[in-house]
């Protein structure tokens, strides 16, 4: 008799960036969380390239190999941290990610987990940030919809400074929950990408710059 094997379980990449991962509170347990996972392949940029020299081939590939791809960061003056920032510029690259010939990760998914060390009432319009959180995510969901990506609902824990235990606890079991049970998800189905193209009139041929 022949045992059915268990489903293969879709491959996830998750592109971690913490600049100063000793003083991590949130993003280091996210991080460790991930170890038990073995359909999740995981990069630590700060660790894989101290020198910012990114090696866009290995990371395009990885990038195609996976179903999901995870960006896990804290928010850093309202945006994601540098070096992050200089993986996406160099590694969603026009021509590859988006625009003419540019349709490798349209059909995947994108899930942002972050966290901000400002409590949840800071980011409204009679708090410091002005703001609600989500104001500050179109970037965000404008590069999933430029590359064809779905953009799937975040995961935020604000007030990561002052978090208390058990409530970090329970953030991060949610975390390897979502992980271990993807693409069973129940918001996945209602979501879709709007899709946008990119005239090759709005991007400078090659070797010019704007």
């Amino acid at each position: 008799m022949v045992t059915p094997s268990a489903p293969t379980r879709p491959h996830i990449y998750l592109v971690a960036a913490h600049p100063h991962w000793r003083d991590s509170r949130v993003t280091r347990r996210l991080f460790d969380a991930t170890r038990a996972l073995d359909h999740v392949e995981v990069t630590d940029l700060y660790a894989r390239y101290p020198d910012y020299d990114i090696d866009v081939p290995a990371e395009q590939a990885r990038l195609a190999a996976a179903q999901l791809v995870v960006w896990l960061h804290p928010i850093q003056w309202y945006a994601s941290p540098a070096l992050h920032k200089l993986w996406l510029d160099e590694v969603f690259a026009h021509g590859w990610a988006y625009g003419r010939g540019g349709g490798a990760l349209r059909g995947k998914d994108l899930w942002l987990v972050t966290s901000t060390g400002g409590a949840e009432a800071a980011y409204h319009p009679s708090g410091y940030n002005r703001y609600f959180f989500d104001a500050f995510l179109p970037p965000y969901e404008q590069t999933a919809a430029l590359c064809g990506l779905r953009f799937l609902p975040p995961l935020v824990l604000h007030g990561a400074h002052a978090v208390d235990e058990a409530s970090l606890r329970a953030h991060v079991d949610v975390f390897a929950e979502r992980l271990a049970s993807y693409p069973d998800w129940p918001e996945i189905e209602d979501l879709v990408c709007p899709g946008c193209d990119v005239p090759d009139t709005d991007r400078p041929r090659h070797g010019e710059q704007p």
